[in-house]
């Protein structure tokens, strides 16, 4: 999950902006090999159908939050839908999905490093970047604030730089040009892996989007908080079309059984056009987009942290002690996790990144998946209104469903059920000791 924050009122476009900065991610440069791997050509169907659930999800809480504006967001909302039982476990699911996302993180950012080191455990990255964003973090909110807003325009570019590169090489401005590739198009075996693979990429393509409720967070930063769904519109769009884009040039650059999750896909695409200097820097450049998205998922883990402690939902130690700083307790139980993540990628070093990736995932849409209850349950009454969020329910469900026709995926979906099961019970006891102690 990617968080940023400004300051100063924001109009809807610059909101937009952001917002594409703070979306793109891991999920995008990496676990989208995932779901090329799965649903071959099709990708691009994959990715226009999560970009569709992600709108009608982000339509749902930016309507939420332009009529009823609360700090705590989703989180709040579920709370005034279903009761204080909904606030407490979306807040954990919440925490719990930022802390998988952040292992994943972590693990994409030692794939991209191992590409100039292959010698070298993924380990042994793991941990220096682990360092790096712990440091990063321990400077406080407003060091947090200036680096994400740096490297968003960063991620953006590295985009932009590869579809101008692939169009170049597709000319035969620069590498062997497309006559060389022998007539090869990402439409002609469309459908070469099936409904079924279509069906289990889906995770990683809506995983690609995840970050998204950041913009319903954000909404109550724009100078009009009634232009947030007109924010989402145009981002969501914007979005779209630079994943499809961008992966339709993948399928044009190298044979898509070529692309695993060793590596980039765009690396992969770029390394057959005679470009011997371009996979390093665009390494580079995805390592730093990397590395800015796991500071952001490090953040928000200890940031939900102290906010669930100061409302009552965590224990007392982890609340916030001074403004702009991260309290000792929250931040000490964020170094744990981190270590935790790095013994994964000792334990598990060959599959580590779909495990982790699929939990996360999977995490997200629940929270997800709450957030169109919630606002079902409380504005959404319209016949309209209630198809919409039941198809939004239907896709997020397929996604989810879909981890179970694969073996690999299928541990990570079980992995998330033990998160649930865990967070549910927390949630019971914690129901029956409320009433207790306010008798």
């Amino acid at each position: 999950m990617k968080k940023c924050q400004q300051e100063e009122k924001l109009s809807w476009w610059q909101l937009s902006f952001i917002g594409i900065g703070c979306i793109i991610g891991t999920g995008f440069f990496l676990g989208s090999s995932i779901a090329i791997e799965k649903a071959g050509p099709a990708v691009l169907l994959v990715y226009f159908t999560a970009g569709a659930g992600t709108y009608i999800v982000f339509r749902s809480l930016a309507n939420l939050t332009a009529h009823h504006p609360e700090k705590g967001s989703f989180r709040t909302y579920a709370s005034q839908a279903f009761g204080s039982w909904a606030g407490f476990s979306n807040g954990w699911v919440y925490w719990s999905s930022e802390m998988l996302i952040m292992g994943s993180q972590l693990t994409a950012l030692s794939i991209f490093a191992q590409f100039w080191f292959p010698g070298l455990p993924l380990w042994s990255f793991a941990a220096i970047f682990a360092c790096l964003g712990l440091f990063v973090i321990k400077l406080g909110v407003r060091q947090v604030e200036k680096m994400e807003n740096m490297f968003g325009l960063i991620k953006v570019s590295a985009i932009l730089m590869f579809i101008i590169l692939a169009c170049l090489a597709l000319f035969g401005v620069i590498g062997p040009g497309e006559a060389s590739r022998q007539g090869e198009t990402p439409l002609q075996p469309f459908f070469s892996e099936g409904g079924l693979g279509i069906w289990a990429a889906l995770l990683y393509a809506f995983y690609a989007f995840g970050g998204i409720e950041v913009m319903g967070l954000m909404a109550n930063e724009l100078k009009e908080p009634k232009e947030a769904p007109k924010s989402g519109t145009l981002m969501l769009i914007l979005l779209t079309l630079f994943y499809v884009c961008a992966f339709y040039f993948v399928l044009k650059l190298t044979e898509w059984r070529n692309i695993s999750t060793d590596e980039s896909p765009f690396l992969t695409a770029l390394k057959n056009d005679s470009l011997p200097w371009f996979p390093h820097v665009f390494n580079g450049i995805l390592i730093i987009a990397g590395f800015s998205t796991m500071v952001a998922s490090l953040y928000a883990v200890t940031t939900m942290l102290m906010t669930l402690s100061e409302e009552g939902d965590a224990p007392r130690i982890f609340a916030q002690k001074k403004e702009g700083k991260v309290s000792k307790p929250a931040f000490a139980l964020t170094v744990i996790v981190v270590i935790l993540s790095i013994l994964l990628a000792v334990v598990l070093p060959e599959n580590i990144f779909e495990y982790i990736t699929t939990a996360a995932g999977l995490m997200l849409l629940y929270n997800w998946i709450f957030i169109l209850f919630s606002y079902r349950r409380l504005m959404g009454r319209s016949t309209r209104e209630v198809v919409v969020v039941y198809v939004g329910i239907l896709l997020i469900g397929l996604a989810v469903s879909g981890t179970l026709l694969d073996n690999m995926t299928r541990i990570g979906f079980f992995v998330s059920l033990c998160f649930i099961f865990v967070i549910a019970v927390a949630a019971f006891f914690k129901q029956r000791k409320t009433p207790a102690s306010g008798a």
